[in-house]
């Protein structure tokens, strides 16, 4: 496979391409990354059971892919910490240039919060150890977030808020406390508000991503996302602030190169 000529490079931030581990899929939906440009792909795991589909595609495109490590919210249960124990394992095997996804999730069970908020705490103890970013997945939690954020941050305590949806308050608050906003598919849609809020944003603050197969971009919403979509979040983005796409591409690449440290 050849990689796009084109001058500018795209990094998708998060995406879950690793669930088409060992499928030709994967090799085809890598090929429409290329040609899209988009060249970096950031990898979040989610539980033990996810990771080695996520070091099989970092094998498979070593310069392309890079993998995160981490217990999803919604992986979070009461042997939360017997999952820990074996992906802190990892840490020590495997090159890793972040930690997640992890965070807080009440839109599917709030009676796991306590664990959560543990596993959270835990997590980022990895990360500040290792000077490693973290990546935030919260959904219907920013307030419980931001009190544990509040708890947490020093100067070791950076990393991308994906998916960010939140009001442009809550953005200003993710930046205070360190964080780029990982801005996705959502961008794209009408009603959704995003867009305004994006648009009060410095770029230097942005960071792009799919969250592929989910939350896929107009023209694609309610079909299955994939990486080569970042193409149409990058050209709303791009139209919001009035400039050329290659000029975001230019400003988020660097802005993850920043966070990832790759």
């Amino acid at each position: 496979m050849t990689l796009s000529t084109e001058p500018y490079i795209l990094t998708d931030t998060h995406t879950h391409i690793y669930y088409h581990a060992d499928k030709a899929t994967l090799d085809e939906q890598l090929q429409r990354c290329f040609d899209k440009n988009v060249q970096r792909l950031f990898l979040p795991n989610v539980n033990t059971d996810s990771f080695s589909l996520v070091m099989q595609t970092v094998d498979a495109y070593p310069e392309n892919c890079f993998p995160m490590l981490g217990l999803h919210p919604c992986s979070v249960r009461e042997n939360y910490k017997e999952e820990l124990q074996q992906l802190e394992q990892q840490l020590s095997e495997s090159p890793i240039y972040g930690i997640g996804e992890i965070g807080l999730d009440l839109y599917w069970d709030k009676s796991t919060l306590n664990f959560q908020r543990d596993a959270f705490r835990i997590q980022v103890g990895w990360a500040k150890a290792m000077g490693l970013p973290i990546d935030i997945h919260c959904r219907e939690a920013f307030e419980e977030l931001f009190e544990l954020l509040e708890e947490l941050k020093d100067a070791k305590l950076f990393g991308v808020f994906h998916c960010f949806t939140g009001t442009l308050e809550q953005a200003k608050q993710a930046i205070d406390l360190g964080f780029t906003l990982g801005i996705g598919g959502v961008v794209t849609f009408k009603n959704a508000g995003l867009d305004a809020v994006v648009k009060e944003i410095d770029l230097q603050h942005i960071v792009l991503e799919t969250d592929a197969p989910y939350l896929a971009p107009s023209p694609f919403r309610g079909k299955e996302n994939e990486s080569s979509y970042l193409y149409y979040v990058a050209q709303k983005v791009a139209d919001i602030h009035q400039m050329d796409v290659a000029e975001v591409a230019r400003i988020t690449t660097d802005n993850s190169k920043k966070v990832f440290g790759i």
